[in-house]
């Protein structure tokens, strides 16, 4: 019984989430569809043959956004997990305080950022350029990371670096073979976070990089918005959804698949990991 609810729990949640991306399919394999029919009358893959090509941007607009996702979602990473590290470890004088100032950018109203960040940027030569665009992604990216990364160091025990230090172990060593095993789903969940944000961020691409900058964002905004080209715009919109949906999948299977090599049960020694033996 147990079982069929689960199951028929995961099927409603998946209906619920593919349900608003049936449209997208039927309208990017549509050749003609006149109204008033309810499927169209003949299928096609005009719009996606027409979205590879170069005039239309979208294969460069895909490669910036993966490649300024990825800039964002590795140093959001990085910069979240040392600020935890040293809040939750190390506890400094007003850290309460210097946490409210790392996660005050998702307590101010976006736009307002978005205006201020843009004024500081355009001062400092940093905008209409991929580099600031990849700055400015860190914004609204690093208080997630930061509360994420928090959450993994609540559970970690300094001690054990102490105690691989104290065995003679580099801090090199120590760091791959104590720390990141130990904050790896904490590590994975934040830079899937970060990917997500940046991947999806609008308005601070648009004023930051001032247009010279295209993302597969922008660009399916301004498909739907100028072109009337229905067809690609639904081909751009399932480009647009699909790396998240690729990243999200993965990342659970990931996290779950650490999460049952760290509560295996079986004391076998052919369950124990690589290079380790276990003992009677």
């Amino acid at each position: 019984m147990r079982r069929a609810l689960h199951s028929a729990g995961f099927a409603m949640l998946t209906l619920w989430i593919a349900a608003p991306l049936l449209p997208l399919l039927i309208w990017a394999f549509a050749g003609r569809w006149v109204y008033p029919a309810l499927v169209p009358q003949d299928f096609s893959l005009h719009a996606w043959g027409q979205s590879a090509a170069p005039q239309q941007r979208v294969i460069a607009a895909t490669g910036t956004s993966l490649g300024l996702a990825l800039t964002t979602a590795m140093t959001a990473t990085a910069l979240g997990a040392l600020a935890a590290r040293g809040l939750v470890l190390y506890r400094p004088p007003a850290a309460g305080l210097v946490r409210l100032l790392l996660l005050a950018p998702v307590l101010v109203p976006p736009f307002a950022l978005a205006v201020g960040v843009q004024e500081v940027f355009v001062r400092a030569g940093l905008s209409d350029q991929p580099a600031g665009v990849a700055l400015v992604h860190l914004v609204p990216a690093l208080p997630y990371t930061v509360l994420v990364m928090i959450g993994g160091y609540a559970t970690y025990d300094l001690r054990m670096e102490q105690t691989a230090r104290t065995l003679g172990a580099s801090r090199t060593a120590v760091l791959r073979h104590v720390t990141l095993p130990a904050l790896a789903p904490a590590l994975l969940a934040s830079a899937t976070l970060a990917f997500l944000v940046s991947w999806s961020e609008y308005l601070m691409t648009v004023l930051v990089g001032g247009g010279v900058v295209t993302t597969l964002p922008l660009l399916l905004f301004a498909t739907a918005a100028g072109s009337g080209n229905q067809a690609l715009t639904a081909v751009l919109g399932i480009l647009t959804v699909a790396p998240p949906v690729l990243l999200f999948g993965v990342s659970a299977a990931l996290l779950r698949r650490h999460r049952a090599v760290w509560t295996d049960p079986d004391p076998s020694p052919s369950s124990a990991a690589p290079g380790i033996e276990r003992r009677p």
